[in-house]
């Protein structure tokens, strides 16, 4: 079973599980801020009986690109219980994630794990090629290490993926 529910509607015995999950699933790289991002939204939450075996989330963030900035949804902490793994839960995360996308949103996007590149990519995420920056406290700054790393899912936004492409401040990792 899948639940879609805005953090401000589930419970904080299921976030502090969801939390877990996220910290198993990331062996441990898995930080307070990386949590903080995934907080705010709509999270997707799958259950196997009375276990939760998968989680993500979409928040809104602003991209710049193309000399505007676009209503972003932004996928974070999508994480599936290792034992559960190649099931197909991941796979209705990202289902619930991207109906939510595609029904509030001009462009999704997110900051894909090396393992999960193909995963995102057999699902029409794009890869963006350009270079990647964040709109910092200080001013623009490049993020080189963030290249290759980021795809977007298009809904009305009309998109160059070779063109640069910054994204908002936020404290942590900012892709």
């Amino acid at each position: 079973m899948i639940i879609t529910a805005h953090t401000s509607d589930v419970e904080p015995a299921v976030l502090a599980e969801a939390r877990e999950l996220c910290d198993a699933a990331f062996d441990g790289e898995f930080s307070d801020e990386d949590w903080e991002h995934a907080l705010g939204g709509v999270h997707a939450l799958v259950w196997d009986g009375d276990e939760l075996v998968g989680h993500g989330s979409v928040v809104q963030r602003r991209l710049v690109h193309g000399g505007r900035a676009w209503r972003t949804g932004y996928v974070e902490a999508v994480a599936v219980r290792e034992d559960r793994r190649k099931r197909g839960h991941g796979a209705a995360v990202m289902t619930a994630l991207e109906d939510v996308v595609r029904g509030a949103y001009e462009l999704g996007a997110l900051g894909a794990a090396e393992d999960a590149v193909d995963f995102y990519a057999a699902r029409g995420w794009r890869r963006w090629l350009g270079p990647t920056s964040v709109l910092a406290p200080g001013g623009p700054e490049r993020t080189e290490e963030d290249d290759g790393g980021v795809f977007v899912l298009p809904v009305t936004a009309d998109v160059d993926l070779s063109g640069p492409l910054a994204c908002d401040w936020r404290g942590g990792d900012v892709w």
